[in-house]
């Protein structure tokens, strides 16, 4: 069987922390703060000074995301090359934090960074890409020489981090092919000051440190607007009342499967999916309803034969996303966990108080049944730092999911308003595989017209609508109050735009098969 990680919360979990001024991303944020502001009261600290200012433009680390430019990968070189790909990520995390943790040293040499994290960091990536090349070789593949070249990274300043994140085309396809926009919207004008601290170290308005948020890392006030001051754009083919997207033709029926709402708090921080066989493959923690036994060493085969959270137990599919935490200064059972509070997603974990996933058809006809153990990852984790092409999210808040649908901000619900994330996974299928080497290129949305390109196959389209409770986070003084976010990838700094889903399909065939047979007929059924 596969490892078992469900963490129940003890009632300790949600104490408030006097002390996560200590969070080793945090930390970086203190030293960063005080440092700045010893060196502006300092009558000789000119240079100083400019050093600090420097380096406090430094936010996070972009790295070339190697993964996805894999499109031919051999099977027997498959869980090698997911090893290496995960290690890749666990380098970019250790050096995001090296670079939270050495404020003092980036701002009194101008060449740190460089030199002591970037520099390594591209060291280390080359070892790794070249190791995926003697996978990949081994098992008798061709290796594209060009991924060579992706082992340099980058840094992306505070200033890079904070400017064009509204008025982007965030790439995330809906059902019918066109793509949503928030429509630049700009949280009121709010300037983000980085979340510093004053001299005596203390958390203040809301715990922010250095780049924002309790860890440390995110969120900022950028990230945020009062949803009922952003113009309407809803474009989205699920409204309120998950209207299905097929239109008046095609197959219009739905198919519903009630999987709860992780009320016995199965999570853990692996990806099945990406890197199999790799412990904290994600690098952030996820919510599971359906299948209660995936992590990263589940075989399909202990997935068919899991139990599920789903009413009906033909569903043994599995379907999870990252959690959703407030930070208001408390914590949770992971606080001291990788990939929880030791990666910066810190806070208290938000459980939906409603989880709709729903199957919708195609509106120009029928579909057809989903293979077993089909993966479809839809959204991209990394797309803060990846930009926007595979991004697919969908913030919103109820009575509002009609009018307005933000990419990149978490939306300031008002009050008796709840938030939403909703999500149209990719509804077209190359009839012949379950996965791609970037779990990407065997699935792909549906065209403007509804067709699917390629001689793809038309399957059901899942979209996943979770509700949240969350108490309305405030901006007072260039800062955002109590904010909440989205588990992250470190350096992706906790942004709207890097929410994303997955689902790993176990219908069983007769359950499918009557999910078919319903859309194809247009009957609602569950």
């Amino acid at each position: 069987m596969g490892r078992n990680t469900r963490k129940r919360r003890s009632s300790m979990a949600t104490k408030a922390v006097a002390a996560s001024a200590a969070l080793a991303l945090g930390g970086g944020g203190l030293i960063w703060a005080n440092f700045y502001a010893s060196a502006h009261e300092s009558d000789s600290g000119r240079n100083a000074t400019k050093a600090a200012g420097s380096a406090a433009q430094v936010a996070t680390i972009s790295c070339p995301d190697v993964g996805q430019k894999l499109t031919n990968v051999p099977n027997g070189a498959r869980q090698g090359v997911a090893t290496e790909l995960a290690n890749l990520d666990k380098q970019i995390t250790e050096a995001y934090t090296r670079l939270a943790s050495t404020r003092q040293a980036q701002a009194n040499d101008s060449g740190f960074v460089q030199n002591a994290i970037v520099g390594p960091l591209k060291s280390k990536r080359t070892a790794t890409i070249d190791r995926i090349r003697i996978n990949i070789q081994r098992a008798g593949g061709q290796f594209n020489s060009s991924l060579s070249q992706l082992a340099g990274c980058t840094t992306q300043t505070t200033n890079q981090t904070n400017a064009g994140e509204g008025g982007q085309d965030n790439g995330g396809q809906n059902d019918d092919g066109q793509q949503n926009n928030d429509g630049g919207q700009n949280n009121d004008g709010q300037q983000n000051d980085g979340g510093q601290q004053g001299d005596n170290g203390q958390q203040g308005n809301g715990g922010q440190q250095g780049n924002g948020g309790q860890g440390g890392n995110g969120p900022v006030a950028a990230d945020f607007v009062d949803i009922t001051k952003v113009q309407g754009n809803a474009q989205l083919g699920v409204g309120q009342n998950g209207l299905a997207a097929n239109g008046r033709s095609g197959s219009r029926g739905t198919f519903t499967t009630n999987c709860g709402t992780n009320g016995n708090d199965n999570h853990n921080t692996d990806n099945v999916i990406v890197a199999p066989g790799v412990t904290n493959g994600a690098h952030h923690l996820h919510d599971y309803v359906g299948n209660q036994s995936n992590d990263a060493f589940a075989s399909d085969q202990e997935l068919a034969a899991a139990e599920t959270s789903c009413r009906n137990q033909g569903d043994k599919s599995s379907y999870f996303w990252p959690v959703l935490r407030l930070q208001d200064g408390t914590q949770d059972f992971d606080q001291n966990n990788d990939g929880g509070g030791k990666e910066g997603n810190v806070g208290r974990i938000l459980q939906p108080v409603q989880a709709q996933l729903k199957f919708v058809g195609n509106k120009r006809g029928k579909v057809v049944a989903m293979p077993t153990a089909l993966r479809i990852i839809t959204g991209d984790a990394k797309a803060f730092v990846n930009g926007n092409a595979n991004a697919n999210v969908n913030w919103s808040c109820t009575g509002f999911e009609n009018k307005v649908q933000l990419k990149d901000k978490y939306p300031i619900c008002p009050q008796g308003s709840q938030v939403v994330r909703t999500t149209a996974f990719q509804s077209c299928w190359d009839g012949q595989n379950i996965d791609s080497a970037n779990h990407r290129t065997h699935v792909s949305f549906v065209r403007a017209d509804g067709t699917c390109a390629n001689g793809f196959k038309a399957i059901p389209q899942l979209q996943v609508r979770l509700v949240y409770n969350v108490p309305a986070p405030k901006i007072q003084n260039g800062q955002v109050v109590n904010p909440y976010a989205v588990d992250s990838f470190p350096e992706n700094l906790h942004k709207p735009i890097t929410d994303h889903n997955d689902f790993i399909n176990f219908f069983s065939p007769n359950l499918m098969n009557k999910m078919v047979n319903c859309i194809n007929t247009g009957r609602k059924c569950t």
